[in-house]
């Protein structure tokens, strides 16, 4: 089964350097993340995509339904990929990462997420139970550093240094 992993098309937030992580909060693509999510789609056009799966964050979803024009892939969300709860919902990204940085995956700030790393590899548990299907997952740069690190065997101490451009695939193939 093939397992393609991508971060979603650039967003304002992207571009201001803002933390969402808050689904209600309706953050969608800019007209570049737009043009991004269509070049990846037609770099996509010939695979075999069974299925896409998005995180509940409004950017993914736009992403995804881009790529899946070639696919028409039935498509859902799933939370566990929701990107990280920072506690800094609509604050600088750089100001979140200096409140953790003595403790990237394990410090919580302002009701931010304690064990971010547990709930995304709970997403890969569920979908080890699903059918084997090429699978497409649309979500965001700390999603994919957690989903890279574990399936390339990688610690956690290799997990910030891990980074993804807008739009950007990673390609996995996962035994049956």
């Amino acid at each position: 089964m093939k397992l393609y992993c991508m971060r979603h098309g650039e967003t304002d937030y992207n571009r201001l350097g803002l933390c969402n992580d808050d689904p209600a909060v309706e953050v969608c693509l800019t007209d570049t993340g737009i043009l991004q999510a269509e070049a990846a789609a037609e770099a996509m056009r010939d695979l075999s995509i069974e299925r896409i799966i998005t995180s509940e964050l409004p950017r993914t979803r736009q992403t995804a339904d881009i790529v899946n024009r070639h696919h028409a892939a039935p498509l859902m969300a799933h939370p566990a990929l929701n990107d990280i709860r920072t506690g800094f919902e609509g604050r600088p990204v750089v100001d979140y990462f200096a409140a953790v940085e003595s403790d990237r995956l394990h410090r919580r700030i302002d009701g931010g997420e304690l064990d971010y790393k547990a709930r995304v590899l709970t997403f890969l548990d569920w979908l080890d139970e699903q059918p084997r299907q090429d699978t497409l997952v649309v979500a965001h740069e700390e999603t994919l550093r957690v989903i890279k690190a574990h399936l390339d065997g990688l610690g956690d101490e290799a997990m910030p240094k891990l980074h993804f451009a807008n739009c950007e695939v990673v390609e996995f193939e996962l035994a049956d």
